[in-house]
């Protein structure tokens, strides 16, 4: 089993197939699973040809854009604190109080 990372990403999982008969002699078989394919434009060639050729299909529109923003934005300006609890715990003592209404959590500490 290989993983090249760079320059092109890949997986590939080698084996030895036996050859049909009685003899016992095997060829080496290969999968492999490629990220990009050589002469492949990479997604910002593409983005970019796009752009400049005038093709708006892979970006979103400027109203899009705003009625995303309608709903994020306000959760940017008003969000609860943040609270800080131990590495490796079931979270802070805080959110307990979100489900305990319900009383169906059991912390498990």
């Amino acid at each position: 089993l290989r993983f090249r990372l760079s320059p092109n990403a890949a997986v590939a999982l080698a084996v030895r197939v036996k050859r049909a008969g009685k003899e016992f002699v095997g060829d080496q078989r290969e999968l492999s699973l490629l990220d990009e394919q050589p002469n492949e434009e990479t997604p910002y060639e593409r983005l970019l040809g796009d752009a400049m050729a005038g093709d708006g299909a892979l970006f979103t529109r400027e109203d899009a854009v705003e009625a995303a923003w309608a709903v994020v934005d306000p959760v940017l300006e008003t969000h609860h604190p943040a609270h800080s609890y131990k590495p490796g715990s079931w979270g802070p003592k805080q959110a307990d109080a979100l489900i305990a209404a319900d009383g169906i959590w059991h912390n498990p500490r």
